[in-house]
């Protein structure tokens, strides 16, 4: 078994300790996530461990043979190469016949008749035998084509960004290597694709390293979690849940230790003020312990309660309609007569496959983008926030108080109180001593997560999200997700994340294509479970015994009184339906007669689908 071995592993970056002596191992067949809030060193990690970035101190041992393929969350590419020269840009023979190969396809699809390629053509598939590549050959058309990468023959300058990651990724798992290191992963796929890559790594026999903020994913694919904390590194066996418990349990200990520390504090705390005169080596152990222990309930006091209920500005009985919204790029259609009313309290969820038109809808929402025909009705009082995909007006050389400060100083919570703009950085994870550091050193992760609480310390009442869970760790997705549900606009937003669409959305917004945009009441689980959910099989009936025939249940006297007025009590209710869809045409900008009335709606189609369900039951019985 090949196993993969750091022992005493230390990094520093400027003032900050990232690993302070983390040892670890990774044996063949883990399956292990890194979870820990941005800035921890997730990336530098798993750069470390690929050879790709140096270490202050700690050892490294693997076989000589071990092989390693990385995905960055940034991938370089020669945007003049294709799709097929940059899969196969690598020194393995195998990888390089079955290039010569599909090149000298292309070529006799363009001259079938050629003599001289039709020869280079089966030398080459000599080669293949000889080296048995037809197998990776075809698993690397299967996984272009699952990732939605079909054809070879596409240059790189041609694919959006998301395909380029894609095209990263494919080329990374063709590698079939002895560790498979992945960041983000699920950035820029669809579900189908998300799944796909979930079933594969499953059934990868050899290890996988992976940073993901899908909880989903990881709670399938993980057999061990490591989490990064404050230069520690903490690790869990099994998956997504088993880490929510073991760690709870974990801090659930170490509270009790801190209660304890607490304590300790306390008498120390006052011999300090004291003021020891001599400075003998006893008293300067204690001042030493002191200074420990001061820095322990610091750390302790940061990691309390991070509940966020904002109060968020006020918003009136008018909030937004899309009244027959057109709107297409070029020769692709992306809304087509839309409209739809958006109510106080809505939680929107936008899906659909990439390209489709989504992140278009939010421009159109919060009109950034024109539309063709249609009109955007936008109620007074209504204050958009819109977290986009990228850092909108971040000016990498303002600290990040100044840059929160900006947006407000401080913000109203429900209760009335106010909360500095230094308390509410601290309430997202970024440590008092941080503040004054500039944006530009900041990770990645840690500007979206500082662009994230510009937006809510705007007070917004409606909140637009694009992908926002892309770049974020779970931590502070949590954090987001806990103000949502207290969160008293409304929210919409795209994601392929199901995890969170399932914690925060009740409706949905399904992007089909062509202009076509369906709505789904319901998780979006529930959405995928019906999408997936197979067509009922024909039913045959089995041939009935002469000699013993099936007895028929009869109807009980309950039941027969039922019977006798179902059939009224559906016509009363399809007669409710009708009046109701009426009175909804004259209600007009009437939101709060709307809304009572989609609610009674709902009721009688359900009663009605109840009715419907013991009509069929009854006239069975009835029948026999």
């Amino acid at each position: 078994m090949k196993v993969f071995t750091i022992e005493g592993l230390i990094k520093t970056l400027g003032e900050k300790t990232l690993f302070n002596n983390i040892s670890f191992s990774i044996s063949e067949g883990d399956k292990i996530g890194v979870l820990g809030i941005n800035g921890t060193g997730k990336s530098t990690l798993l750069n470390v461990i690929a050879g790709l970035d140096d270490y202050d101190a700690g050892s490294k041992d693997h076989p000589n043979d071990y092989s390693i393929s990385y995905l960055p969350q940034n991938p370089h590419f020669d945007e003049q190469s294709t799709i097929m020269d940059f899969l196969y840009a690598s020194d393995s023979p195998v990888f390089n016949v079955i290039k010569q190969y599909e090149q000298t396809l292309l070529k006799l699809q363009e001259n079938p008749n050629d003599p001289d390629v039709q020869n280079q053509l089966m030398k080459h598939q000599q080669q293949m035998d000889e080296l048995n590549a037809w197998d990776t050959s075809a698993d690397a058309k299967t996984i272009l084509t699952k990732l939605g990468l079909p054809d070879f023959s596409k240059k790189i300058s041609e694919l959006s960004g998301g395909q380029k990651k894609r095209a990263a990724l494919a080329k990374t798992l063709i590698e079939t290597p002895d560790l498979l290191i992945l960041d983000e992963p699920t950035n820029h796929l669809d579900y189908d694709s998300i799944k796909w890559l979930q079933e594969y790594l499953k059934k990868y026999k050899n290890a996988v390293l992976f940073v993901t903020h899908d909880r989903y994913f990881l709670d399938e694919v993980t057999d061990k979690i490591w989490e990064l904390e404050r230069g520690k590194l903490y690790e869990y066996k099994g998956n997504y849940a088993d880490f929510l418990e073991s760690k709870a349990i974990r801090e659930e200990n170490e509270s009790l230790e801190q209660s304890k520390k607490e304590s300790l504090f306390k008498k120390e705390l006052a011999w300090m003020r004291k003021g020891a005169k001599a400075r003998t080596t006893k008293q300067k152990a204690r001042i030493q312990r002191f200074e420990a222990l001061d820095e322990d309930v610091k750390n302790k006091a940061k990691q309390e309660s991070l509940e966020i209920e904002l109060s968020g500005a006020r918003l009136g009985k008018k909030v937004l309609e899309l009244k027959n919204i057109s709107k297409s790029f070029a020769n692709q259609r992306i809304l087509h007569d839309f409209s739809f009313l958006f109510k106080r309290g809505d939680r929107i969820g936008i899906v659909g496959q990439n390209g489709s038109g989504k992140s278009t809808l939010l421009n159109i929402v919060s009109e950034r983008e024109e539309i063709d025909s249609g009109e955007v009705d936008t109620g007074q009082t209504v204050k958009i926030g819109y977290y986009t995909q990228e850092n909108a007006d971040m000016d990498d050389n303002l600290r990040m108080i100044e840059y929160i400060r900006e947006t407000a100083d401080s913000i109203q919570l429900k209760d009335g109180s106010h909360i500095s703009a230094a308390q509410m950085l601290e309430r997202f994870l970024f440590s008092m001593h941080t503040h004054g550091t500039p944006i530009r050193k900041l990770s990645g992760g840690e500007k979206r997560r500082l662009y994230l609480l510009n937006i809510l310390m705007s007070a917004p009442n409606v909140l637009l999200l694009d992908e926002p869970t892309n770049d974020l760790d779970t931590q502070t997705l949590t954090i987001l997700e806990d103000y949502l549900e207290a969160f008293p606009g409304v929210v919409i937003t795209v994601s392929h994340d199901r995890y969170f669409l399932d914690k925060v959305c009740h409706q949905l917004l399904v992007f089909k294509g062509k202009g076509v945009v369906d709505f789904y009441y319901g998780s979006y689980s529930e959405f995928l479970e019906e999408k997936e959910a197979p067509a009922e099989p024909e039913v045959k009936t089995a041939p009935v015994s002469q000699s013993r025939p099936e007895k028929k249940k009869k109807m009980s006297y309950s039941e027969t009184r039922e019977w006798e007025t179902i059939e009224d009590e559906m016509e009363a209710a399809e007669q409710r339906l009708t009046e109701i869809a009426a009175e909804m045409t004259t209600a007009g900008s009437d939101f709060d007669k709307l809304r009572i009335l989609m609610e009674e709606e709902a009721e009688w189609k359900a009663k009605l689908d109840h009715m419907l369900e013991r009509w069929e039951y009854l006239a069975e019985k009835a029948e026999g």
